[in-house]
């Protein structure tokens, strides 16, 4: 195996234990974060003090355990802000949330995810749908399938087989070969449709955001409630208007 000489192994490390509050939906003490990272005490421990002191972690007093501090906040400002893409789509996502009145979301493309960088929410939703920064996997949401529309089959094999094909419902396609399908039908019909499968109860359309070169780098999604909505009413009455914006996008 090749030695990367340019890599500092104690900035990856320290950066796994910040990623190790992935796994969580609260804080954790010193000793989940050993756990959780496999790093040895004496490491995990000069590095929640480094990270301590930047800013980067926070400390409860009375309890010793540790959360992310309002430092990575800063980080995920000064990303949003200096994309480029995200500023010039903002605009034609409200106007796409007024004119539905559904919830509509921006999420950009990392290797077999997505990552939402933009939600707008047109009616109450429950906290957490409404935050960016949440990652879902490419294979079983409506843009994520959009996007793989737009790229050779070859790629989108690889992307499938990298992928951790789980089931968020019951209603999740995990089949490999059921997946391609869904995909072959977003090539027909320009974007994607997904019912129930990251959450019960909810229909999502999907289509893709290219670059100038025709690459796919993001997807405009519009989700609501089948509740409210068939699939076949839903499909009618917005399909039309996500694809028109999509369409205004890549002609930017």
């Amino acid at each position: 195996m090749k030695v990367d000489s340019l890599n500092v192994a104690s900035v990856g490390k320290a950066l796994h234990v910040l990623q190790c509050f992935e796994k969580s939906r609260g804080d954790l003490s010193f000793t989940e974060l050993v756990t959780i990272s496999g790093l040895e005490k004496s490491s995990v421990q000069r590095f929640t003090h480094t990270l301590l002191q930047l800013g980067y972690l926070e400390k409860n007093v009375k309890t010793k355990r540790y959360k992310l501090g309002k430092k990575v906040l800063d980080l995920a400002f000064q990303f949003l802000r200096a994309n480029s893409l995200v500023e010039s789509i903002n605009p034609l996502i409200i106007n796409l949330c007024r004119a539905t009145g559904e919830k509509i979301s921006l999420s950009l493309f990392d290797d077999t995810t997505l990552v939402y960088v933009m939600r707008h929410q047109a009616k109450m939703e429950y906290y957490f749908s409404s935050l960016i920064g949440r990652r879902v996997p490419v294979f079983c949401t409506a843009g994520g399938r959009a996007i793989l529309s737009k790229l050779d089959s070859t790629v989108v094999d690889e992307i499938l087989a990298r992928s951790d094909l789980i089931s968020f419902t019951a209603k999740t396609i995990t089949d490999k070969e059921q997946v391609k399908k869904e995909v072959a039908l977003a090539k027909t019909n320009g974007y994607a449709v997904a019912l129930e499968e990251i959450a019960y109860g909810e229909i999502a359309l999907g289509a893709a955001v290219l670059d100038a070169s025709g690459v796919p780098v993001a997807s405009i999604h519009i989700s609501g409630s089948l509740s409210e909505w068939t699939r076949e009413d839903y499909v009618e009455k917005f399909s039309p208007l996500l694809l028109e914006t999509v369409h205004r996008v890549n002609q930017r």
